[in-house]
């Protein structure tokens, strides 16, 4: 897969990704992704972006302050 922002090559991988909730902080870890070998951009798929979105609308009936997620764990 060419990366979108410098053309280099983007490979399978994983990363962690951190967002505010507003009342809380939310860490998805081990997220699926494809990333640029040569800038670090990374990509998701739709899926992955889709089931990532979910996640995000569970968490906010929880209503922690952090919550830590592992991605392998709920997809």
């Amino acid at each position: 897969m060419k990366c979108g922002k410098c053309g280099g090559e983007a490979v399978e991988s994983t990363t962690s990704e951190a967002m505010e909730m507003g009342f809380g902080l939310l860490v998805v870890r081990h997220i699926p992704c494809f990333k640029c070998r040569d800038c670090g951009e990374i990509f998701y798929t739709g899926d992955v972006a889709e089931k990532i979105e979910e996640i995000t609308e569970a968490v906010k009936q929880l209503m922690q302050e952090v919550t830590i997620i592992d991605f392998a764990k709920v997809a």
